[in-house]
C-alpha cells in the first residue's frame, strides 16, 4: 500500500508542478538576431545610469574603460571618464604606492575595498558584479 501511496503523490506532484521563473516577454527589438546590435545611444544611457546610481553598490570588475571605445564613447571621451578616477598604482622608486588619474587600459573602480565591506555595508548580502549581466537574463 505505501509503493501505491508513494506512486500516487508522485503523480499528484508532477501535475501541479509550475513553473515559478519568471521569464522576459519575447518582443520585437531592433537588436534581435545574429546581424544587429545594440542601439549605442541606449548603451551610453545604461553606463550613464550605471555611473550615477548603481555604482555606489555594484562593480563591473571585468570591464575596462577601453571597452567603452567605439561601443558608446569616443575614445576621447572615454580617456576623460577614466581620467576622473584615481588608480592606485606602483611601486615607485622609493617603493610606494601611490594615486595616478585613469587610463584606459584601467578596469572599472570597486565600490567597497573587498567583500566583507561590501557585506556589512548591504546587511549582509554581496551585491551581484554587472559586468556580465546581460548575458544572465532571457531574451
Amino acid at each position: 500500500f505505501s509503493g501505491v501511496g508513494g506512486a500516487v503523490a508522485y503523480q499528484l506532484d508532477q501535475e501541479v508542478k509550475a513553473d515559478l521563473t519568471l521569464h522576459a516577454p519575447s518582443l520585437p527589438w531592433s537588436h534581435n538576431g545574429v546581424f544587429n546590435s545594440l542601439d549605442h545611444a541606449s548603451v551610453r544611457r545604461g553606463y550613464q545610469v550605471y555611473k550615477q546610481v548603481c555604482a555606489a553598490c555594484h562593480s563591473m570588475r571585468f570591464l575596462a574603460f577601453r571597452n567603452l571605445v567605439g561601443v558608446s564613447h569616443t575614445e576621447a571621451e572615454a580617456k576623460e571618464l577614466a581620467e576622473e578616477v584615481m588608480v592606485q598604482d606602483g611601486p615607485n622608486e622609493a617603493g610606494d604606492m601611490f594615486d595616478r588619474p585613469g587610463k584606459l587600459s584601467d578596469y572599472f573602480p570597486k565600490p567597497f575595498a573587498n567583500d566583507a565591506a561590501a557585506a556589512a555595508a548591504n546587511n549582509g548580502a554581496i551585491p551581484p558584479d554587472l559586468s556580465y549581466i546581460t548575458l544572465a537574463r532571457h531574451g
